[in-house]
């Protein structure tokens, strides 16, 4: 990685392609104190970071980041983003989940948090819960 671009950047080149992306980088974005939240996990050190990471991809066969917006300061930015997947346990199709990204940064990433449906990225893809799931998004909305 090119340590004259900004930590943001890298990230999103990073990320743009992951089930591609070379894990042992991990370490060129993120500081050994990284925090990492998503709605179903939270992580503590790079070590962690990087098995999660390991495991997540095991099984990916497609999956990357199309960035819609962001506001960056000097410590802190906010990535809003729209995630292409593909995952053989949810039928192997295209799934495309929005979400926002919000990152601290020193030298790099200190903590990292990702902010997207789980009902959209994992509830709805199942068949029965599937079901379930949008009844319920169309009764709460009439």
């Amino acid at each position: 990685m090119n340590t004259d671009t900004p930590i943001v950047e890298l990230f999103k080149d990073y990320f743009r392609t992951l089930h591609e992306s070379d894990l042992s980088q991990l370490r060129e974005l993120y500081s050994d104190r990284i925090v990492f939240k998503d709605p179903v996990h939270e992580i503590r050190g790079l070590v962690e970071l990087e098995d999660y990471f390991t495991s997540m991809c095991a099984d990916l066969s497609d999956c990357r980041f199309e960035y819609l917006d962001e506001l960056t300061y000097e410590s802190a930015a906010y990535i809003k983003w729209m995630m292409h997947f593909k995952h053989p346990k949810l039928g192997n199709r295209l799934i495309s989940v929005r979400g926002v990204s919000h990152l601290q940064i020193s030298d790099k990433i200190d903590f990292h948090e990702d902010f997207y449906d789980m009902g959209a990225m994992l509830y709805e893809q199942l068949p029965l819960l599937g079901n379930v799931t949008r009844w319920l998004k169309l009764r709460l909305v009439s």
